[in-house]
């Protein structure tokens, strides 16, 4: 094969000898938009491998990036792999300690910083002795502009023999539950992940998608990304997300489709007077995933924008995608995030261990799916067998192969012996007709072990008092799941990746209601 079927650099190559004169991208994080073509953007990442090249990078090393949404992110994820060198692309929304950590975990030997993205890229490699630094924006002592470095870099480049099972990219998760762990993704298994989707779920070279959630998230990368220049289609970057600008974007470039955290979409509801002045007769899809969706979200999107509204399922290490719209054409639905896609395998493994045919934790077992966590072998060896990932991912099947996301199993927790699931109670919350959003969380209980707490959005300028809330979750649910105690905000707290940060919640909660609920001994239970 050649490396253009091989690396996962090359994966918009056919589409640029087709349409070379194309829009690939339309760059929106600048005062004048900025706009690459087909051609112009292979001449890039041919340049950035040059660069990666000359400077002495081998195929394999590590290279840092702190990028925000703009043309240069695509540029050096790509254009670094088609020189073998592994992007470790950065959260720009994560502290100083963190990112240090993952730069020398991971033993990057270049790194390229935007300081107007994030600043602590930049004394974090110098401290660290990253050899190779790049800067976007204002030049700094020890570093190099990525223009004047392209500009030097060799106007030829021949592609370095990479085989199927080396190292693409290297990213890193959100650390939630600990460290962040640095999730080894492959040549191979990326670009049957691409071809997979282009096959089953093809799109068009007039498709056009937005690209508003950062690009460092799988969420930006696979749905619009990835497709969408493997097919012929067109991105439009936002750098930062705001609700209507957002809107007025979707609307002016004619976008065909967009996807999104739940979080976002939340927010672009509360503009209804704008989404109502708008023309949206290009979108032909929207797609909301990468965390819990409820039911009512769906419905709600789907009013508003007049098309079908999808919910999407995937996580990093595991694809990133596995499940999705049946092939056959059959409707999905609502809640559900579809069926098992034709090639790969899926399967629910329930807590005893052996499989279950309806619920259980997902396991997943396909050419994308990780090889391995980054020098992390006990966590290798709970999560990967034989192939399998255990996606820690609770979900139940029906009878017609439809797969509900159920949460995480560390969301999962014990009440009194019951099992509760926080998604099931936010669904009965967020079903009252004053109730915009709902985080559930856990809070110790010296009788039952666990209680739930909830924090709660109001529609705006609606009122609803705490007892009204509870009473309905006990007339629609079990009792042993009603929320105890409830805590209304204005806005929920978000995590680097635009998802509602539940160990936030969970932790202001129990710092709020647990000596209450202690001292009570459960009541109200």
């Amino acid at each position: 094969m050649s490396p253009h079927e091989i690396n996962l650099g090359y994966w918009c190559h056919a589409a640029a000898a087709r349409h070379p004169d194309k829009t690939a991208l339309i760059d929106l994080s600048t005062e004048a938009p900025r706009s690459l073509s087909y051609c112009d953007l292979e001449a890039r990442l041919d340049r950035v491998a040059a660069w990666c090249s000359a400077a002495g990078l081998a195929p394999g090393d590590r290279l840092a990036m702190a990028v925000g949404n703009r043309l240069e992110f695509v540029e050096l994820f790509f254009g670094a792999m088609r020189a073998g060198v592994v992007p470790v692309p950065l959260n720009t929304r994560i502290g100083a300690d963190t990112l240090a950590y993952i730069v020398g975990n991971a033993g990057c030997r270049a790194a390229v910083a935007e300081p107007a993205a994030n600043a602590d890229l930049v004394p974090a490699a110098e401290a660290l002795g990253v050899p190779l630094r790049l800067v976007l924006g204002a030049e700094r002592p020890g570093w190099t502009g990525y223009e004047a470095a392209l500009a030097a870099a060799p106007e030829t480049f021949d592609p370095p023999e990479i085989a199927p099972d080396d190292p693409a990219f290297l990213p890193y998760t959100s650390g939630s539950t600990g460290r962040p762990k640095g999730v080894v993704l492959t040549h191979g298994g990326q670009m049957w992940w691409v071809r997979c989707v282009q096959k089953y779920w093809p799109s068009t070279a007039d498709a056009r998608a937005l690209a508003a959630v950062p690009l460092y998230h799988k969420n930006a990368m696979a749905g619009a990304i990835k497709p969408m220049l493997h097919c012929g289609g067109s991105v439009v970057l936002l750098p930062d997300f705001e609700p209507r600008r957002f809107l007025r974007t979707l609307a002016e470039y004619r976008c065909t489709k967009a996807g999104a955290v739940p979080t976002v979409y939340t927010r672009l509801l509360q503009q209804r007077d704008l989404i109502a002045s708008l023309d949206f007769s290009a979108l032909k899809t929207l797609t909301v995933g990468s965390a819990t969706v409820q039911q009512e979200l769906v419905e709600q999107i789907r009013d508003a924008f007049g098309c079908p509204v999808a919910e999407t399922y995937g996580l990093t290490e595991g694809g990133p995608v596995m499940i999705g719209a049946p092939v056959d054409g059959r409707m999905v639905p609502v809640g559900s995030c579809g069926v098992a896609w034709p090639e790969g395998e899926v399967k629910l493994v329930g807590a005893d261990g052996t499989e279950h045919p309806s619920d259980g934790e997902l396991w997943v077992r396909n050419p994308g799916v990780t090889p391995g966590y980054y020098q992390l072998p006990e966590v290798n060896a709970k999560r990967i067998r034989d192939g399998w990932l255990a996606t820690g991912d609770l979900f139940h099947r029906d009878a017609d192969g439809f797969f509900y996301f159920l949460g995480r199993t560390d969301d999962m927790f014990k009440s009194a012996g019951e099992s509760v699931y926080p998604k099931e109670v936010e669904n009965l919350l967020i079903a009252h007709p004053q109730v915009y959003d709902a985080c559930v969380a856990p809070v110790p209980d010296p009788e039952k072990g666990m209680v739930p707490v909830a924090l709660v959005m109001l529609e705006p300028g609606r009122a609803v008092d705490e007892d009204t809330l509870k009473r309905w979750t006990l007339e629609r649910g079990p009792a042993y799941a009603h929320p105890r105690r409830i805590a209304f905000t204005e806005a929920m707290p978000l995590n680097g990746a635009g998802k509602v940060d539940r160990l936030l919640i969970q932790h202001q909660l129990a710092e709020r209601f647990g000596p209450e609920i202690a001292a009570h001994r459960g009541a109200g239970g």
